[in-house]
């Protein structure tokens, strides 16, 4: 087998690879006689069977894994060879001419193939001692317990029967059977019967129960109501509909009590027990949003440390993904670029830097990791998928099971953790300073500061 660079610019590679006629002859002959043993035909002995009729019963598909497995050898050797790291998996070009692929097969010519390569780019890291960041902190204010209190009581409080012939009101829950339409013509999960419904919730569409208040028992109206823009559902978004509502029961809620027995009634000893268990459910809300700021700075600090040329491929691969979002996003909203101000060409050139963004993220934490022997275990990744598993009750064993079974979907949850914890290893390099902040601050344009704000270390950190 001979190797040889023909072409080499920037993260690109190409190698000519030509394997002669007699190293293929060599290679099928090798096959063959290891298939000997394994295979019985008409009117031999096993074992016996010549090599030359082998070679005519089954010498096509033999060569065909000959020729796979030459080039699976010949990648190796690349690699190896040239010390190199991939971004992505090697292209092969077979030679267009077929009358010279069919010689080959046949072991009566020389096989050339061309490999194309893009490796990953090679860059020092950067010094981080002059690198400071503020990490704010929020803590849980004695009203936002109360505040989720008062909301566990509600959800909590007990209901009765509003008396025979009384009207429903604002906080009432009410039992109905429905049947939704548009333009006249009932529409699929438009149906319910038994269907309880605390008038004021604001849990149905905008305007359907603010026109059940002073219902009765038995009582139908038809409900007018209008879909939201952004509706989940995109046949029924933006759509004007009537709900034939019949009203089945009414019950009036009771006093929402905060007391050892609430606490007791959610699984805790004591009211004191209850407020210590939200104020700490709050602070690791406040904790999560601190280190997503954090981080967010951290890379925004990391992005301003690093240029150098990024493998087209994998730009190209993370753009599309961006851009998918992004336009399902725009159809899910039933927006235009025009409605958000822009243009198409415009929002692909801003995500296009997005794209390259995480990219460059990605392949710097993934080289932080390696220097610095970041592993994550098994228990860990073991973790993880008991997470997981547990987000999907009623399917923990197929979801466990697809998990097992998919080796690139058990990398998806590898690759975060190998992310946050390069992610601590790089903040211990740098300086930290607290800043107490209020609520508001803390969670203020989150949103916008959550674009291009994750680095991608999938496919980049092996």
């Amino acid at each position: 087998m001979q190797v040889t660079e023909t072409h080499s610019e920037g993260l690109k590679r190409e190698f000519q690879v030509l394997l002669p006629a007699k190293d293929l002859e060599d290679r099928l002959n090798s096959e063959l006689t290891g298939l000997k043993d394994k295979v019985q035909l008409k009117g031999f002995r096993p074992g016996k069977v010549p090599v030359a009729h082998l070679r005519k019963v089954y010498g096509r598909s033999v060569m065909a894994e000959v020729v796979q497995n030459a080039v699976n050898e010949a990648n190796q050797k690349i690699i190896t060879d040239n010390n190199l790291k991939l971004a992505l998996e090697p292209q092969v070009e077979f030679p267009e001419d077929k009358a010279e692929v069919e010689k080959a097969l046949e072991a009566k010519g020389d096989f050339a193939f061309k490999v194309n390569l893009e490796v990953l780019p090679t860059f020092e890291l950067a010094d981080l001692s002059d690198v400071s960041l503020t990490k704010f902190v929020a803590k849980p204010s004695d009203e936002e317990v109360k505040e989720a209190l008062d909301r566990m009581a509600g959800q909590t409080r007990p209901f009765s029967a509003r008396a025979e012939g009384e009207e429903a009101a604002s906080g009432d829950r009410v039992t109905i059977d429905f049947v939704g339409r548009i333009d006249g013509i009932a529409f699929e999960g438009g149906k319910g019967e038994g269907i309880d419904l605390e008038l004021g919730s604001n849990t149905f569409i905008p305007g359907f129960e603010d026109q059940l208040v002073g219902a009765k028992v038995g009582e139908a109206r038809v409900v007018k109501a209008t879909f939201p823009e952004a509706y989940g559902a995109e046949a029924l978004a933006g759509k004007d509909a009537e709900f034939d509502v019949t009203v089945t029961a009414i019950q009036t809620p009771g006093e929402a009590k905060i007391d050892d027995e609430l606490a007791k009634n959610l699984g805790l000893e004591s009211l004191d027990k209850l407020k210590e268990a939200i104020s700490q459910a709050i602070g690791s809300d406040y904790e999560a949003a601190s280190r997503r700021k954090l981080k967010k700075a951290l890379l925004d600090a990391l992005d301003g440390k690093y240029a150098f040329d990024l493998p087209p491929s994998l730009v190209a691969q993370e753009f599309a993904n961006v851009w998918a979002q992004v336009e399902q996003d725009l159809k899910t909203r039933g927006k235009s670029f025009e409605d958000e101000g822009t243009t198409e060409e415009a929002s692909q050139a801003e995500y296009r830097k997005i794209a390259e963004r995480r990219v460059r993220l990605g392949l710097v934490l993934a080289q932080v990791g390696e220097s610095a022997d970041i592993k994550v275990s098994d228990e860990e990744v073991n973790q993880a998928l008991i997470a997981r598993v547990r987000q999907f009750p009623g399917q923990e064993q197929q979801v466990w099971d697809f998990y097992r079974k998919n080796a690139q979907a058990l990398a998806e949850l590898r690759a975060p953790l190998f992310e946050e914890k390069v992610v601590d290893h790089v903040l211990s390099q740098v300086k930290l300073v607290e800043e107490p902040v209020s609520k508001e601050a803390l969670f203020a344009d989150e949103d916008a500061e959550a674009d291009g704000a994750e680095a991608s270390t999938e496919s980049k950190a092996d």
